[in-house]
């Protein structure tokens, strides 16, 4: 089978699957198999003709056993439709149907497991892309027959149609199945295939000119060739498989190592957002390893982490969860379709089970047996990246040691966590600043409109029911908020008037280049989703990639109100200054689309407390004095 026809087979193994789908599959089936039957004819063969038949259908099944697999993804690459092309390009498209009838009876034969439905789409698909190919080759003047030159462009315009129409039928099934992103869907598919397509259409024509002399001996030449090439590639794959899984895995307990592990994370998230599915994450740590490592020494200590690894992956492969060492006597594990109530249960039994777990030394630890401390963080809509949900994981598991230790601690967006290795607001703040000053020189404005974005945050912060840690964040992410704009040209910056629509596109790049600024200080990268993403709107229409929702972190949701008030109701060059209630009336009126709903009228409200406060108040925020 074609790699997208293995992909469905995929697909049509999982539960639940929606309704549109099986509508599209049913009508697909009903069409294939109406050009079927309109299209097949049974005319006088010879004796000779049917062998040939029979042995394009049997050299179809033999190579759809040996496969040549492909790394790294061991995507494979079946003859068969180098053999129905081939086929088609020398016999036409009677022909071409009788062998696709043909195979699709015995291959259903031999595969009694597949539901018979499955059976009957794949066929269906194979009809109609048979077909389409065949009618193209004959309108755009293809003469069936040995290869020639003058058919060079028929060739590559009905292997297109084949193609095209192999991945529209099976991706739009797989699309409706699951609701995958169209787009990133089909660009997955395209780099994954296109190589194995042109070799598909070479092949179709390297079997064309070896039947030329003797149809039989060319096609047994054919199938010995791939045969071949199957074996090969398969010890090459294996080979391949075995270096990479050594890659992959960590040399002292066997688990998966850090690298892979958050390669199998970012996978994971990105298949629980588009399916809405749960997925947790924990973060363990060996209690006391250090103590126990001085008492007996790293040989020892190094038997304890391998002792211990063996439990976590025992419990974790029961469980269809996903374990690796991450550092140290650090550990993780991955939880897919498993919300935090589930996994608190698991790792709480988990803890029981090594607390119980007999290991020689132990006993002369604090709690007399051998422990872990772990925190649990579950994806969420919002979630910006793995690295946020890690850091939430990280944070709970710290939450854990400072309680006493052996304990198993759930992220909680409103409890604050003490975390010992995160630097001082002041220390954060001074160095944001910084970074910040760079823009006296450049841009006067964008220096004083962070000044005002960072002090509405603070206060604005104050009033939300945020951590310590989201409060950080979203008042260091004010202050930096624009530092992109360091690379916009000064003349776009300070420009009279409105901008022109490339200097627009230029200005909407600053998201992505205050990003790659603040990706150089690890110390600052829980800001860059608020750098990268506060020009997202509620309703999808944003920059730069058209987030709407939930899906965009609470944070960037929180500062998009804040700047937008503040750009509202200070001079800029580009647009007329509105007054506090007309930017007040604009966050209502855009609540919903451009805005979060729950955060405007506290902002509101807030700001409604400021302009009763005082005309100094007002003007310190607004910039009056700056």
């Amino acid at each position: 089978m074609l790699l997208l026809l293995n992909l469905f087979m995929r697909v049509m193994s999982m539960r639940n699957i929606k309704t549109p789908a099986n509508i599209y599959l049913f009508l697909i089936s009903v069409l294939g198999i109406l050009f079927f039957t309109f299209s097949i004819k049974i005319p006088q063969y010879s004796q000779m003709d049917w062998i040939v038949i029979f042995s394009f259908s049997g050299a179809i099944l033999l190579l759809n056993y040996y496969t040549v697999l492909i790394p790294p993804k061991g995507n494979s690459l079946s003859m068969d439709s180098s053999i129905y092309l081939a086929s088609l390009f020398l016999f036409g498209l009677n022909t071409s149907l009788l062998v696709l009838f043909i195979h699709s009876i015995v291959f259903a034969l031999f595969q009694r497991k597949i539901a018979w439905w499955k059976h009957v789409f794949n066929f269906s698909v194979y009809s109609l892309m048979i077909n389409s190919a065949y009618y193209v080759f004959i309108y755009t003047n293809g003469i069936t027959g040995p290869i020639s030159v003058d058919n060079i462009l028929s060739y590559l315009l009905s292997f297109c149609t084949y193609f095209a129409l192999n991945l529209l039928l099976v991706g739009i099934y797989f699309i409706l199945a699951t609701s995958e992103n169209i787009v990133n869907f089909f660009k997955e598919i395209i780099e994954e295939t296109a190589a194995t397509y042109i070799i598909t259409l070479v092949l179709s024509l390297v079997l064309v000119i070896l039947m030329k002399p003797d149809e039989l001996f060319g096609l047994s030449l054919f199938t010995c060739i791939a045969f071949l090439l199957s074996l090969a590639f398969k010890q090459y794959f294996n080979l391949y498989k075995e270096i990479s899984e050594k890659a992959n895995k960590d040399t002292l307990t066997g688990l998966n190592n850090h690298g892979y592990f958050k390669e199998i994370l970012e996978k994971e998230v990105a298949i629980a957002k588009e399916t809405d599915q749960s997925l947790s994450v924990v973060i363990l740590d060996i209690d006391d390893f250090k103590k126990f490592n001085d008492l007996y020494g790293h040989i020892q200590g190094d038997h304890l982490l391998q002792e211990f690894g063996a439990i976590l992956k025992t419990e974790s492969d029961a469980a269809n969860f996903i374990v690796a060492r991450y550092g140290g006597e650090e550990f993780s594990i991955i939880m897919p379709n498993t919300n935090r109530k589930t996994a608190y249960s698991f790792m709480n039994e988990l803890r029981k089970k090594v607390n119980d777990t007999y290991y020689k030394g132990v006993e002369r630890l604090p709690y007399g047996c051998l422990s872990f401390s772990s925190g649990i963080a579950e994806c969420e809509k919002e979630t910006y990246n793995i690295s946020e949900l890690l850091n939430k994981a990280d944070q709970a598991m710290y939450a854990a040691k400072n309680q006493g230790k052996n304990l198993v601690q759930i992220y909680n967006g409103l409890s604050e966590y003490s975390v010992h290795h995160s630097l001082s607001l002041e220390k954060e703040l001074e160095e944001s600043e910084f970074q910040l000053k760079i823009f006296l020189s450049k841009d006067i404005y964008t220096y004083r409109h962070s000044k005002r974005v960072y002090q509405y945050a603070v206060d604005f912060s104050r009033m939300l029911n945020l951590s310590v840690h989201e409060r950080k964040t979203l008042i260091l992410g004010a202050l930096v908020h624009d530092i992109g704009k360091i690379e916009i040209p000064r003349e776009i910056l300070n420009k009279k008037g409105k901008l022109e629509s490339h200097e627009w596109e230029l200005m909407k790049k600053h998201v992505t280049y205050g990003k790659e600024i603040i990706s150089t200080n690890k110390k600052l990268e829980d800001l860059i989703p608020l750098v990268e993403l506060h020009h997202e709107r509620y309703d999808g229409n944003g920059y730069p990639y058209g987030l709407a929702g939930k899906s965009i972190p609470k944070l960037a949701r929180i500062l998009c109100v804040i700047d937008s008030f503040d750009a509202m109701t200070t001079e800029r060059p580009y647009q007329k200054t509105k007054t506090f209630h007309e930017a007040i009336a604009e966050l209502r009126d855009c609540s919903g689309k451009q805005f979060d709903p729950q955060f405007i009228e506290p902002f509101i409200a807030m700001i409604k407390e400021f302009d009763h406060s005082g005309d100094e108040r007002k003007k310190e925020l607004v910039g009056v004095n700056s």
